[in-house]
């Protein structure tokens, strides 16, 4: 098993890596839109939030050897569906045609208020 970390991407907030890859397999923890830079979260909108959390984790799968056209599942966790339309422009700008499989569940609640959170399964 190797723990994956980037400076790309923000630091775990608690107990837990960015990602772990094992044989072969790229398991990222979820991102929340922080900025890397300062981890705090990142001012704006569901848009401004979703290309952040999209970015930081670009960077988690750079660091474990893969990329976007690599993820086998996505698990996506909004606090409104109402930007669920939102959601899936931005998703498909850094996805492409690749489609992974995909969960979306709303939460009541994310980590600093994160207004969603997503986590990766992809072959590294």
């Amino acid at each position: 098993m190797e723990i994956i970390a980037t400076p790309d991407a923000p630091a775990a907030i608690g107990p837990y890596s960015q990602a772990v890859k094992h044989h072969g397999i790229l398991y990222t923890s979820g991102q929340i839109a922080l900025d890397p830079a300062t981890n705090n979260l990142v001012e704006g909108d569901f848009s401004a939030q979703a290309h952040r959390v999209l970015k930081n984790l670009a960077a988690v799968l750079r660091a474990g050897g893969s990329d976007f056209n690599r993820v086998l599942k996505a698990t996506v966790y909004v606090t409104d569906l109402e930007n669920f339309k939102t959601l899936n422009t931005i998703y498909a700008e850094y996805f492409g045609d690749h489609k992974p499989a995909r969960t979306t569940i709303e939460a009541s609640n994310l980590p600093k208020g994160s207004l969603l959170e997503i986590d990766l399964i992809a072959l590294g």
